[in-house]
């Protein structure tokens, strides 16, 4: 099979890409991906130098003539787009660059596969798209849709979009909503990988309000897993949800991060709340083991470990990341809530 992965070279793409060369040896990859601040080619450079089943493309998905091409060049079995701008923060501070790459560019990206007849397109969705739940239930892939931030409609609009191609054209889509993913290659302005950091400096852990907003943990390699499946054997025009079992609030992952890392909880400063924060997340995802046979295969405990374990030793991934646009980000964001 040949894959073509848009956004590729951002945290959970980068996993993906490198889990389906491992286990698929008859399958090719060709990455598409515009390297904004969070997209990193230094993630895949061992495979740029020494894989030749995979490829790396510059450029933009809501670029048609690129796309066109691309899809022209060399035969494509499938497409699975990751490609998208997925900061709630940022979002908040100017939605315009979510507007365009996760809605016109996806609506391009569909397009193009249309015309190109492409028998497979796997949208990657986030269960940020079905808003807030209260203290109990989950969603399931029938919760209405209500996104309360720039990003989660942003990403909601992409669904639809996805929906609509099925809809109206039978084109060949599956959409794929998960939970927070944590795990290797995460660009440091999510909660983990910011917290290790801030952490490691001894700087302030800022907790947004009082913390005990829930979110459903996942490890990206089971995320990634879950899209294999749907790649594999999701039903066409079919959403599926994607979660961890693993429900914690943000105030109980920042203490088990400074236990891991001894490090005092007298660090953790509490800040004013994000504007339209979601209270809590959890994902029933009785479908996907019903039709795909998924489950999650890593507690959070461990796969927290593993995280940390991982970050302690790629110093060099850490040390680039960590110039630039985090510094940039980090100066802001200390500065803002000062």
């Amino acid at each position: 099979m040949k894959l073509l992965v848009t956004g590729g070279c951002g945290f959970i793409g980068t996993n993906f890409i490198r889990l389906m060369l491992d286990k698929h040896p008859d399958w090719s990859i060709v990455n598409l991906d515009k390297l904004t601040y969070a997209g990193n080619r230094l993630n895949l450079a061992d495979l740029e130098r020494g894989e030749p089943r995979y490829s790396f493309v510059q450029g933009d998905i809501g670029d048609r003539a690129l796309v066109m091409d691309m899809l022209t060049d060399a035969t494509v079995d499938a497409i699975v787009n990751f490609a998208a701008e997925s900061h709630v923060d940022r979002s908040i501070d100017d939605p315009s660059p979510f507007l365009t790459t996760n809605v016109l560019g996806t609506q391009n990206l569909l397009e193009c596969a249309r015309q190109r007849r492409v028998s497979r397109f796997v949208h990657i969705s986030t269960d940020e798209v079905y808003g807030t739940l209260g203290a109990s239930g989950k969603f399931s892939e029938t919760t209405p849709l209500a996104p309360n931030s720039p990003y989660s409609a942003s990403k909601a609009g992409a669904d639809l979009l996805a929906r609509a191609y099925f809809e109206t054209y039978a084109f060949p889509v599956v959409t794929t909503r998960c939970s927070n993913n944590y795990g290797p290659y995460q660009f440091p302005e999510k909660l983990i990988p910011l917290m290790y950091l801030a952490a490691k400096d001894n700087r302030p852990l800022p907790v947004y309000g009082d913390g005990l907003n829930v979110r459903d943990w996942i490890y990206v390699d089971d995320h990634c897993h879950g899209v294999e499946l749907a790649l594999l054997k999701g039903r066409e025009g079919q959403v599926y949800n994607f979660g961890g079992d693993a429900e914690e609030t943000n105030l109980a992952v920042v203490k088990t991060m400074l236990s891991l890392l001894g490090k005092p909880e007298s660090l953790i400063t509490f800040v004013g709340d994000r504007p339209g924060h979601d209270r809590r997340y959890a994902m029933d995802y009785s479908l996907a083991a019903l039709e795909l046979g998924f489950a999650p295969s890593l507690d959070f405990a461990t796969g927290l470990r593993r995280t940390i374990d991982w970050y302690e030793t790629n110093s060099r991934w850490l040390e680039q990341v960590q110039s630039g646009e985090y510094r940039r980000f980090m100066d802001s964001w200390y500065g803002a809530r000062s």
